[in-house]
């Protein structure tokens, strides 16, 4: 046989919950994960709707000079970008930068790969921004 759990003292640790009480929380509890949901989602179509995304690929160091970065571009198809691409030296400083203008296309990503030129050796390239050309 068990023996059922202690209980604690009548109001030690507040007035015992009632039935109502309760279901106030439990309604409470869905209200906060509703509405949560609610925000996730609009975060989430937020982030879908912008026109163009980007994500760079890799980069190369040729030299003081160069830097080749390879990059995808995603837009809706038929739509063209303006992407800034920029190489950074070991001091975060921008040492290159170029505006490259990625063509409208029928496919939603497009890989591209350019060289940007340096006015001294970089240690990282990236693209910095995208934009949807007019």
């Amino acid at each position: 046989m068990v023996a059922p759990a202690p209980r604690t003292p009548v109001g030690r640790y507040g007035p015992e919950p009632t039935a109502a009480t309760r279901r106030l929380r439990r309604w409470g509890l869905a209200a906060a994960v509703v509405v949560t949901m609610l925000v996730l989602g609009w975060i989430g179509t937020g982030v879908l709707r912008d026109p163009v995304q980007w994500k760079t690929i890799g980069f190369r160091v040729d030299g003081a000079g160069a830097t080749q970065v390879t990059f995808d571009v995603t837009t809706d198809p038929g739509v063209g970008a303006t992407c800034r691409v920029q190489a950074l030296s070991e001091s975060y400083a921008q040492v290159g930068v170029r505006d490259v203008e990625v063509p409208p296309a029928e496919e939603r990503t497009r890989r591209v790969t350019v060289t940007v030129s340096t006015v001294q050796k970089a240690v990282s390239a990236t693209v910095d921004a995208c934009t949807p050309l007019p």
